[in-house]
């Protein structure tokens, strides 16, 4: 999680977003995304999710390619 996330996001969020993530809803990504998300996942390439918080708040969860790890930050921090 970056310090973006830590400061403006009530972990419980970041915690119900991942596992969202980790389920295979990717949230309120475009048509095409969801598309090359569902793709990813048989070729090991990049997993991408957006969420709101509840308080409106757009985030954004990344998982790598080599599936190493998963960050969690939003748009600007990108």
């Amino acid at each position: 999680m970056t310090p973006g996330i830590a400061e403006s996001l009530d972990q419980s969020e970041v915690l119900h977003a991942l596992r969202r993530h980790s389920r295979g809803d990717w949230g309120d990504v475009s048509e095409e995304d969801r598309k090359e998300n569902e793709l990813s996942l048989n070729k090991a390439m990049r997993l991408f999710s957006v969420y709101h918080s509840s308080k409106g708040q757009k985030f954004w969860i990344i998982t790598e390619a080599n599936r190493s790890y998963t960050t969690v930050l939003l748009p600007e921090e990108y």
